[in-house]
């Protein structure tokens, strides 16, 4: 582990992951303000982390499709875009404007997250690949787990407008990648040479993984983007939720220091099944016992959904070698739409059934990611399937 922590070049591609993700944790602070200022129901309000996440998540395959064929050379680019648009948000003149302003910073982050993985890819050490991934992937998750701390300050002290202070360290840290980063960025390929990568891809395993992470991250994102607004609504402070909420994605981020490690000795898929069993009681505990409790849930939660995403990206990366940014921005993009998709249809549970019950229902969809999982491919499969034996 001490020597993943001392490549210099995955540590700076984690701060950016830090960085970029920080900005889609303000998000969910912000809805109490909306819903109060536009008379929202929680249903409208979640088209905003539609807006984010699903501009964010449906381009992330088609900017890993570019990466693979010009290279990573603009990843601090892209974190600047996602933090000039993402500043926008808090002077838009509508509701609607907000919308389309979260979009186009969402595809910042879009762009990012292939760029960003692909490097991570290329700079690690195969034998270390499942513990270096966790950090990589840990730098974004602590990135989101302060955004709602850092959200509280912000719009408590400026409104709305709070977006705006955001820009300052966006830039700064998009500078500081384009410097580092220099001698580490991934060159492009020729098309004959993504072509003749493709045709040996297993692209029926890669639909299990993609499916298994969509499945794993919809109750997840769901939790986490309505816990302000569930607590909001049982009359509980702002910095209240919003260290709820922190507590959620601290708990994920912590939680894929040890997963890399666990998947080495256990298996990849033997990991992320009982990690996703584990979180079905969680979950429930989580909606019985709101308040001071949920924190200790929340963590919980957080601690298990740490296996997910890190191991099923190194999987997609490892059975398609010839199109890392693909396999990147078909997992992180295909998968975090789950959770875009899942903000106004968990609002629409909500408001139907009430937000405690939405929480509730999230277990069902825990157990059919489990089931999904039971159809991943063990360690010794994806190693042939990926010429590896």
């Amino acid at each position: 582990m001490a020597t993943v922590f001392r490549n210099k070049p995955l540590m700076t591609l984690a701060f950016g992951h830090f960085s970029v993700d920080m900005f889609g944790g303000l998000l969910p602070v912000l809805y109490p303000i909306l819903t109060d200022k536009y008379a929202l129901d929680l249903k409208t309000v979640g088209f905003v982390a539609l807006a984010y996440s699903g501009a964010s998540s449906l381009s992330q395959p088609a900017f890993g499709m570019l990466a693979d064929r010009i290279g990573t050379r603009f990843t601090g680019l892209a974190l600047a875009w996602g933090a000039v648009l993402f500043a926008s948000i808090g002077f838009a003149p509508s509701f609607p404007m907000i919308i389309v302003l979260a979009a186009l910073a969402g595809l910042g982050s879009g762009a990012f997250h292939p760029f960003g993985a692909i490097s991570a890819n290329a700079v690690i050490d195969p034998a270390n690949r499942n513990q270096a991934m966790s950090i990589y992937s840990g730098g974004g998750i602590l990135g989101g787990s302060l955004g709602p701390l850092i959200g509280v300050g912000l719009f408590t002290a400026f409104g709305m407008r709070g977006t705006a202070v955001m820009l300052i360290p966006g830039l700064l840290v998009a500078a500081f990648l384009v410097v580092a980063m220099r001698g580490n960025n991934v060159p492009g390929r020729s098309r004959t040479a993504m072509k003749q990568a493709g045709q040996a891809v297993p692209w029926g395993v890669i639909g299990i993984i993609i499916g298994t992470q969509m499945l794993r991250l919809f109750p997840t994102l769901g939790l986490q983007n309505f816990i302000p607004l569930w607590y909001d609504e049982m009359g509980y402070g702002a910095a209240f939720y919003g260290a709820m909420a922190s507590t959620l994605m601290f708990g994920m981020a912590f939680g894929n220091i040890g997963t890399g490690r666990a998947a080495d000795k256990y298996g990849r898929r033997n990991v992320i099944i009982v990690t996703t069993l584990l979180t079905i009681p969680a979950m429930l505990a989580f909606a019985q016992w709101p308040g001071v409790p949920g924190f200790f849930f929340a963590a919980i939660i957080g601690l298990l959904a740490a296996a997910t995403v890190p191991l099923l990206l190194v999987m997609a990366q490892q059975l398609m070698k010839g199109q890392a940014g693909l396999a990147s921005g078909a997992i992180l993009g295909l998968g975090f739409v789950a959770g875009a998709i899942g903000a106004p249809v968990f609002g629409a549970i909500a408001d139907s059934i009430g937000t405690q019950n939405a929480v509730r229902t999230q277990a069902l969809f825990l157990i059919v990611a489990a089931t999904a999982a039971w159809f991943l491919p063990s360690e010794a499969r994806i190693r042939a399937l990926a010429g590896e034996e």
